[in-house]
């Protein structure tokens, strides 16, 4: 079943709400020096925790949003989000005229819970809204949103574990409910744990890995066209044998990321 642990006000109202919004992601922005700027400042942020200061040098969120075309007034979906670290940044992005929604399954939730509630004490992040929903149940505002991240995630869509009742999730299903939820133009980031090219996703699983072949073959089944990548999360000389969460490889592993489009 499907519970909000805020106020339904995002998808009641959101349909209604983008539409005063910057909403065509044909184009960055209305204005992509603008959009850089509220990219550095919210980065910069004072209120930011300490602990997302500190990962700011290997994740580069200036690339990674830049390239997601972020930008002030968007509606924004962080898929995964775990305990937030890309859901406050895009929140302080797309500001006031934004909307973001913070997706996690249970078993995200769970892991997450303590940085979640420190995230959102005291009423921050009052633009954003948190669904967790169970695997194969999530359901989001049709063509609303114009940029979705999947940060270091989409990995996890082939990841069972029957200890923390991580059920199968329906690869299928899960991006038609994200291809429906985009706007026409709007675009995906994905961003994921590299592993060596050919592994199938049950090897990589091991490894907390995923050869980007797969992420693309999964996308364009989907519908989505493909539409480019960058290298600023690349690292030629990680172990692609090591887990990704291996300390001498944690934040140091070669990324991908890819974005794509709805077209």
């Amino acid at each position: 079943m499907l519970s909000i642990v805020r106020p339904l006000a995002f998808c009641c109202g959101l349909i209604l709400a983008v539409s005063a919004c910057t909403s065509s992601m044909n184009s960055p922005g209305s204005d992509p020096a603008a959009a850089s700027a509220a990219i550095a400042a919210a980065i910069a942020d004072p209120r930011r925790p300490e602990a997302d200061r500190a990962r700011d040098a290997d994740r580069n969120p200036q690339a990674i949003l830049e390239f997601a075309g972020m930008a002030p007034g968007l509606s924004v979906v962080d898929l995964f989000a775990g305990a937030g670290y890309y859901t406050e940044l895009a929140a302080n992005v797309v500001g006031p005229e934004g909307r973001v929604l913070s997706y996690n399954n249970t078993g995200y939730a769970r892991i997450a819970d303590k940085g979640i509630a420190a995230r959102y004490a005291d009423g921050r992040l009052a633009q954003v809204e948190q669904l967790v929903s169970e695997n194969n149940a999530l359901q989001l505002p049709v063509a609303s949103f114009d940029v979705a991240l999947f940060m270091l995630s989409y990995h996890d869509v082939y990841y069972l574990d029957g200890d923390r009742g991580w059920v199968y999730i329906d690869r299928p299903k899960l991006l038609k409910t994200l291809y429906d939820a985009m706007k026409s133009g709007g675009r995906v980031v994905v961003a994921d744990h590299v592993s060596r090219p050919g592994l199938t996703a049950e090897q990589g699983k091991a490894l907390h890995r995923i050869d980007p072949e797969l992420i693309k073959a999964d996308f364009l089944a989907a519908g989505f066209r493909f539409d480019g990548e960058t290298e600023a999360l690349r690292n030629a000389s990680d172990n692609l044998d090591v887990i990704a969460m291996a300390p001498t490889v944690r934040g140091k592993t070669d990324r991908a990321v890819l974005r794509f489009v709805k077209p």
